[in-house]
């Protein structure tokens, strides 16, 4: 036996001196499926990638060089693997903004303060949201408008709508309370990346001559200057007055709502 392991181990050579062509013929074919199945052993295999560790590559991307820059190829680059590789975990560039979006709301904290009005309730789950999105405004309009796509996503919906019909929103209201909010949030964060807010844009609005733009030279030199936040936070205030408003107008009133 000892004979034979030596020669499957090493690379095969007949000698039909002292062999028949028989034995030969399949000693050698055994020797060489042996040395085959070695070779691709020895081949490291593709490391199996998390949904979590794509999104965040996609996010990467879209930090750096904004949406436009996001593709399949663009993408498998980040993670260092064949651009053909990526399919094995993403069909589709919709599949990878679905992603995208479960990441941003995988880390939102969707439990509203308990003991506290419907105000106060919302304004905590829109501030934690604006919180960690807010770091990455590129991303904003691919991950949020799939919200209902992401299971936290949705959960974060009907909470929302849970805490407008506890305070008493008929259910036309309440889903207007709820896409106001969302569409405040949305907008508010695209206007503070690339609207008035940026350093450029304020630069621009002050150096407009005063007989020609008398409102928006008195905006540039005379309304006090917000941060981001507190803009945000004012702006809020504003949107949850009307949402307010909604609930009077239809009649409906929870003691203890404001």
């Amino acid at each position: 036996m000892s004979g034979q392991s030596d020669l499957l181990s090493e690379p095969f050579e007949c000698q039909p001196a002292t062999r028949s062509r028989e034995w030969c013929w399949h000693v050698g074919i055994h020797s060489t499926l042996t040395h085959a199945e070695g070779t691709l052993n020895s081949v490291p295999r593709p490391r199996s990638l998390s949904e979590a560790e794509i999104a965040h590559a996609a996010i990467a991307i879209i930090d750096r060089a904004g949406a436009g820059a996001l593709t399949m190829r663009a993408v498998a680059a980040e993670l260092g693997m064949a651009t053909m590789s990526i399919y094995r975990y993403v069909a589709s560039r919709q599949e990878l903004e679905e992603l995208i979006a479960a990441a941003i709301f995988s880390e939102v904290d969707i439990d509203p303060p308990s003991a506290a009005s419907w105000r106060d309730q919302l304004t905590a789950l829109v501030v934690r949201l604006r919180e960690k999105v807010k770091d990455h405004p590129q991303v904003v309009p691919l991950g949020l408008p799939h919200r209902l796509t992401s299971a936290r996503g949705l959960r974060l919906s009907e909470t929302v709508l849970g805490i407008l019909a506890d305070a008493g929103f008929p259910p036309d209201r309440r889903d207007l309370a709820n896409r106001s909010l969302m569409v405040y949030l949305v907008g508010s964060l695209q206007f503070e990346h690339a609207g008035q807010l940026s350093a450029g844009a304020a630069a621009a609005l002050a150096d407009l001559p005063r007989q020609d733009y008398p409102m928006l030279w008195a905006s540039a030199h005379e309304s006090p200057r917000l941060t981001a936040d507190e803009e945000f936070d004012q702006g809020l205030t504003v949107v949850l007055d009307g949402v307010q408003n909604l609930l009077t107008e239809s009649g409906a009133h929870r003691p203890g709502g404001q």
